[in-house]
């Protein structure tokens, strides 16, 4: 069994101590492949230590784009350094995570909103598939994702930690989004999120952990790392009665696809 997580952030303080032995405890878990997405002020050189990471590890790919909790700090020499570091590494697959948060609204809504535009264009312009954050704002997310992402040529994407509704869910696939589900999905309160999985075609589903945060259960209270997406998938694949390993083949290839990568 081979599995990929979609959706991690191991470059983070989080993991400062102890990295190798997080990377070491992944592949020995099944984990084929991570996806390092880089998060933070763009001015602060996370994004570069996103790159440096995928770099030091054969198994780990990144990601950039700003955060909608940071789109107030996103500006020209922002996109400029963002920009560079997509073009001049083989491991950056990927623009994102941006999107939409009115949740905890930490840059202004309508900042948000023309930095996820201009974040999606550049994408295009680059020919990256974008990762798309959004919470609790289903309809605008994808009244954006309609307008920007159904021009010729663009690569697509994938819904990251999907939390939205089953309808939401459908409209991203109609625009030929792929979603991607998280420790969450395991959370016992979590019904929408399942219902919402049950409504996605197998070719078009990926698993992730976000971590540090969202650790599935059993091991909710822990740090959440990498090896804990099996878990997150055993749940998925039980819930939607199919075989474990043909849900980790799938979901390994839709990753493969979509980013347009390839790995034993």
């Amino acid at each position: 069994m081979r599995i990929v997580d979609s959706h991690c952030h191991v470059d983070g303080a989080d993991f400062e101590a102890d990295r190798d032995d997080v990377i070491r405890r992944a592949q020995e878990s099944g984990v084929a492949a991570m996806l390092n997405v880089g998060t933070g002020d763009p001015n602060s050189g996370s994004f570069e230590r996103a790159i440096e990471i995928a770099n030091k590890y054969e198994s780990v790919f990144a990601s950039v784009g700003v955060h909608p909790h940071d789109a107030k700090l996103y500006n020209t020499v922002a996109e400029e350094k963002l920009i560079s570091l997509a073009e001049e590494s083989r491991k950056c697959v990927a623009w994102g995570e941006i999107g939409l948060d009115f949740h905890y609204d930490n840059s202004p809504r309508d900042v948000q909103r023309e930095v996820f535009r201009k974040q999606i264009r550049v994408a295009h312009k680059l020919k990256l598939p974008i990762i798309v954050h959004s919470r609790s704002a289903d309809d605008e997310t994808v009244a954006i994702l309609r307008d920007e992402c159904t021009k010729k040529d663009f690569r697509g994407g994938v819904m990251h930690c999907f939390g939205g509704t089953p309808k939401m869910a459908k409209e991203v696939l109609a625009l030929g989004f792929n979603v991607s589900f998280a420790g969450n999905v395991t959370f016992k309160k979590a019904d929408q999120i399942r219902e919402a999985a049950g409504v996605i075609p197998l070719d078009r589903m990926l698993v992730e952990t976000d971590c540090p945060f969202l650790t599935p259960t059993p091991f909710r209270g822990k740090r959440n790392e990498p090896m804990y997406v099996v878990e997150t998938a055993q749940f998925v694949a039980d819930f939607l009665g199919v075989d474990f390993d043909e849900f980790a083949g799938q979901t390994t290839s839709n990753f493969k696809r979509l980013f347009g990568v390839d790995f034993a």
